[in-house]
């Protein structure tokens, strides 16, 4: 990564064995080696309005979309592994404290014995969210970006590799909390789920109408603390509908436990459509290959 957001320099770590990592820099140069991402490793970061030493605009701008086009196809490599097996999986977004660990345990107590899930936990330091993923039974992999503010395609296909996944079940990636930079990086997921919490201001997606424009639903999460906050729901989605018409919206209180049937259902109904399309496909190919046999057994007839 990456000049697209304008990290600093930091080291990745990724919970597993030995990948595959290129390391790109701000004057347009790459290399790459194997090594495990247990070790500390850096990255430089360019803001891709600096100015970085004997680095003009445009060729920054070049940069930025190398970048981003190598990242792309990560991404769609992570899509079609994901989707050969039936996984649905989903980008969840949002700024720092929104909610979002405390959405997924409680998402996967509640899935518990009817949808297999497992989880790629995105933060800077620590594995405190992971070890919380983990406590609930579900397989988690964390991904440490060191000053890096979100995760790319690269680090993510790396982390699936760590995961047991199961055919047929739900993968969530929880992203580093920033409302900026994952609106621009593709991870291979389904949907971004964009989440604002009431604590938050309503008026956070004209702010950040990059990301509210990527996602496919908003949870609007804590809405047990309405009573005690300033908070205009309704203004809320109206700003967001305004970046992006086509959003949904579910009102959610990961605590009390309001509006998670309503999310419970967009995930099984999720899901469930994963599973059909990799059913359709498995299809396709038997139906295909029936075909070519016919047409071997005709001709040697």
């Amino acid at each position: 990564m990456c000049t697209t957001c304008g990290c600093g320099d930091g080291e990745v770590k990724i919970e597993g064995e030995h990948a595959h990592h290129e390391h790109v820099h701000a004057d347009g140069t790459a290399h790459s080696h194997e090594h495990p991402h247990t070790h500390e490793h850096g990255h430089s970061y360019t803001p891709v309005h600096s100015h970085a030493p004997g680095v003009g605009s445009r060729r920054m701008v070049q940069i930025e979309q190398d970048i981003l086009s190598k990242n792309n196809a990560y991404a769609a490599q992570n899509r079609q592994r994901l989707a050969d097996r039936g996984i649905f999986t989903l980008n969840l977004v949002s700024s720092p404290g929104s909610g979002k660990t405390t959405l997924l345990v409680k998402t996967i107590e509640s899935l518990a014995g009817r949808v297999p899930v497992a989880v790629v936990e995105g933060d800077q330091q620590t594995s405190h969210d992971a070890d919380r993923i983990r406590a609930t039974g579900a397989a988690a992999v964390q991904v440490n970006t060191g000053k890096g503010c979100h995760l790319d395609a690269h680090m993510v296909g790396h982390a699936i590799e760590r995961l047991d996944l199961a055919d047929d079940s739900l993968l969530m990636i929880e992203n580093v909390g920033n409302l900026v930079c994952p609106a621009a990086f593709d991870l291979g997921e389904a949907h971004k789920v964009v989440i604002l919490s009431v604590t938050e201001g309503e008026d956070k997606p004209l702010k950040y109408p990059d990301m509210f424009h990527a996602a496919d639903l908003m949870i609007l999460n804590k809405v047990d603390l309405l009573p005690y906050v300033s908070f205009d729901v309704d203004k809320s989605i109206e700003y967001a509908r305004r970046i992006n018409p086509k959003l949904a919206v579910l009102k959610v209180s990961a605590t009390t436990g309001e509006g998670m049937e309503r999310w419970l259902a967009w995930l099984t109904e999720g899901v469930d459509v994963a599973i059909a399309a990799r059913q359709q496909n498995v299809n396709l190919l038997k139906k295909r290959i029936a075909e070519l046999e016919a047409m071997l057994a005709a001709k040697g007839g």
